[in-house]
Order: C-alpha cells, then sequence, then structure tokens
C-alpha cells in the first residue's frame, strides 16, 4: 500500500487526476479486477514524465494503461500506481514527400477514432486495425495485427519516456518488433508515434474498413465483455480453432466462459471474477496441452495480486 504521507503529496500535485484504491474492474474490458494502490491520469508528456519522475524516486512500481482491453488484473488489485494514458490523446497529420502521409499520435489515441480519421483524410494502412478496441500506445506495444497485417508496417517512430524519466526517440530501425510484442527498456512508456500511410481512394478504403468489421461481426462476440484473444496464435494454426478441436468451446468456471462464437475469446457472463477467467485460461492451456501437444501462449496481460 502507499503511505498515507505519499498519498498527500500525490494529491497535493495531481489533485483529481489521482484516485485511490480504485477498482480496475472499472478501467478493463473484461470488467474484472481488484484495487490499485493508485490511478493517475496524466495529461501531457511533462505530466507523465513527471509522473515517472517521482515513482523512480521513490521506488514505487508503475504500469501504463491505455483502455484496459488487453489487460487483467487479479482479485486482489495491484500494489503500485497504474499510469492511465486516455487523456494523453493528441492527433495530427504531417505530410511527407513520396506520396507518404504522417500521423503523429499520442498514446491514448483511440484506434477506432485513428481509424476513422485516416479514412476520412484518404489515408490507407490502419484498416486492418478497424474494430480492434484500444489505444495507439497499446497497440503498438502488442503489435497489434488482424487480415495478415501488423502495426510494426507503418510505425517509423516511437517517442518513449523511460525509467529515468528521459523522453528516448526511437526510429524504424531501433524497435525490436516481434509477434504480439515489442521489446522495450525496462520501465519505459510509449507516449506516441508517428505512423506511415499513404494516398488511396476514400471509396476503397471504406470498402476494406466494412469488410473486416462485417468478419468481425460473424466470428467475434461483440457486445459482451471480454479483452479479446486471450491466447496468441501458434505457428501454423490459430488458437481458436485448437481450443474448438479440443471440445472447449463453451467451458465455464463461474461467471467465465469461453465464448460460443469463437474458441480464443473469454467472456465475462456479468458475474465473472479475474480468478474464474485466470481458472478457464488454466484449463484450457492444461487440455490443449494434453490434446494436441501444444502449449497456448497468453497474449493478454496478467498483473496484480490474487485475493
Amino acid at each position: 500500500m502507499i503511505p498515507a504521507v505519499m498519498q498527500a503529496e500525490l494529491k497535493s500535485i495531481w489533485g483529481d487526476r489521482v484516485l485511490f484504491n480504485e477498482p480496475m474492474e472499472r478501467h478493463t474490458s473484461m470488467g474484472v479486477g481488484g484495487s490499485a494502490d493508485a490511478l493517475i491520469f496524466p495529461q501531457t508528456l511533462r505530466d507523465l514524465r513527471e509522473v515517472i519522475d517521482f515513482m523512480r524516486s521513490r521506488e514505487v512500481p508503475y504500469l501504463p494503461l491505455g483502455n484496459g482491453t488487453n489487460l487483467i488484473v487479479r482479485d486482489g488489485g495491484y500494489r503500485g500506481v497504474i499510469i492511465s494514458l486516455e487523456r494523453m490523446n493528441g492527433f495530427r497529420f504531417r505530410d511527407e514527400e513520396r506520396n507518404a502521409f504522417m500521423i503523429t499520435a499520442e498514446a491514448g489515441f483511440d484506434l477506432a477514432e485513428l481509424v476513422k480519421k485516416a479514412a476520412e483524410a484518404s489515408l490507407a494502412g490502419v484498416e486492418f486495425l478497424a474494430g480492434i478496441p484500444g489505444t495507439l500506445g497499446g497497440a503498438i506495444r502488442m503489435n497489434a495485427g488482424a487480415y495478415g497485417h501488423e502495426i510494426s508496417e507503418i510505425v517509423r517512430t516511437i517517442y518513449l519516456v523511460n525509467g529515468k524519466a528521459d523522453l528516448v526517440t526511437l526510429g524504424r530501425g531501433d524497435l525490436r518488433f516481434r509477434y504480439r510484442g515489442l521489446d522495450l527498456p525496462s520501465g519505459s512508456v510509449i507516449a506516441g508515434a508517428d505512423l506511415e500511410l499513404r494516398r488511396d481512394s476514400e471509396k476503397d478504403i471504406r470498402r476494406r474498413m466494412e469488410g473486416i468489421l462485417e468478419q468481425r461481426k460473424r466470428k467475434h462476440p461483440l457486445g459482451i465483455r471480454s479483452a479479446g484473444s486471450i491466447f496468441k496464435n501458434p505457428p501454423g494454426m490459430p488458437a481458436g480453432r485448437i481450443i474448438e478441436e479440443t471440445g472447449l468451446k463453451g467451458m465455464r468456471i463461474g461467471g467465465a466462459q469461453i465464448s460460443e462464437m469463437h474458441g480464443n475469446f473469454i467472456v465475462n457472463l456479468g458475474t465473472a471474477r479475474a480468478a474464474d477467467i485466470l481458472s478457464v485460461m488454466e484449463t484450457v492451456r492444461k487440455k490443449v496441452l494434453e490434446a494436441k501437444g501444444i502449449l497456448l501462449e497468453p497474449e493478454v496481460e496478467v498483473v496484480g495480486e490474487a485475493e
């Protein structure tokens, strides 16, 4: 727990932009999770640097948060400070040479809004992100991808605040993307990025977007709480198909269930706790390993303490 004297100091600096003992079920798409010691909402790059410097100097653990679409917080909560980037949502266009056009956006910028603005400006390259919930920073951190594309293809520059609270700029050649991940220095938080797009007709862009959204509507359990894909796809076969072939579709523990629409989604039926979701995950991994000899790797990040 954060000592009372430190809470008072944080309150004096951040005012109503810091919440104490905040239930993380309110800030994650899965709708589960115990309380974080503190949740802070920086609004600017300077704010973010000051938050990290404060935590560094007092050796308090911290964790960046977009909109919680790829995060499960255990029922015992998080001991430390969660830094919500949702208010860092600046955005602008920048024309470049050779038919290249740049979008510069802060980490908290919403992916749906990014896709929309790009289409309105007749800029192609982000259509594959249509329907993926989340923010730009989170998408880059996990190298979000779909339908044969990954965000690493369009990232030109990333702006980081490192563990010493310094601003660091990393160009494309400095970035080490991998499947559903990006290697970053310990303690670093993505503050924003430059994305390189290309000109295309708005009609063609929207046609591709609508096709992707229609596929998601048919295959994914929209309108019910989930964290998106739970497991990474192993080489050669989608995780959802492996889970379905193992006969696990619809399996339920407590208030958590493997979606009957898609085997790689776990949904919160309304009463789930983090422990239920983690139990479903562990059961899936065990049964798939037994049946297929494949150890599924989680795509979601799990943090915090058991209750």
